[in-house]
């Protein structure tokens, strides 16, 4: 059963805004068909900004992103890598590129 959230039917007290700022945005005016029509995607009407948002999201993508997978391992032998504190995994990627001579 899918979960919907309650609409707002009124005024209520202690949500963060007060009545006066419930009445001054109670007469908006809701978007006819035609102004819905004349919208256009942020990234159309600012495509700069848009861009520079992208950059600023995230890590930039890697040459050689590294591949989730699911191994099983001697509890020992994963105690001993996150014994050496945070970068374990990393460590322990470093250790098998050795093994197979990479």
């Amino acid at each position: 059963m899918k979960k919907t959230k309650p609409v707002a039917d009124g005024f209520r007290e202690g949500r963060g805004y007060t009545r006066a700022d419930w009445e001054e945005v109670d007469d908006n005016p809701e978007m006819t068909e035609a102004e819905i029509a004349e919208l256009r995607p942020f990234r159309e009407v600012f495509p700069d900004l848009a861009e520079a948002i992208d950059r600023k999201l995230g890590r930039p993508k890697s040459e050689t992103p590294k591949k989730a997978i699911s191994l099983r391992l001697d509890a020992e032998v994963i105690e001993r890598f996150k014994a050496t504190g945070d970068g374990w995994q990393s460590r322990m990627n470093e250790a098998l590129r050795k093994a197979v001579g990479l």
